[in-house]
């Protein structure tokens, strides 16, 4: 028997997607770049590591980027994360 291993969905980790983006605005635009692909790098690892699909962990990342960019824009233009 097979099972397959479905991540908690990594855009509703809510405190790493806003420390990513708090992280990310403290750099330089171009720092701040390298840290979220560096962290997306991070958890693709993670996630290969723990035998999900590769289609699935490219579908969280996407999410993920999103939120923390979306987290990032709200700090920038002067909302609350």
């Amino acid at each position: 028997m097979t099972a397959t291993i479905v991540p908690f969905p990594l855009d509703r980790r809510r405190t790493f997607i806003e420390r990513q983006a708090n992280r990310a605005a403290e750099l330089n635009p171009d720092a701040g770049e390298r840290h979220i692909l560096y962290q997306l790098e991070v958890q693709r690892a993670a996630l290969r590591r723990k035998g999900v699909d590769d289609a699935l962990i490219e579908r969280e990342l996407r999410c993920m980027e999103s939120a923390i960019r979306a987290s990032l824009q709200r700090l920038l233009m002067g909302g609350a994360a």
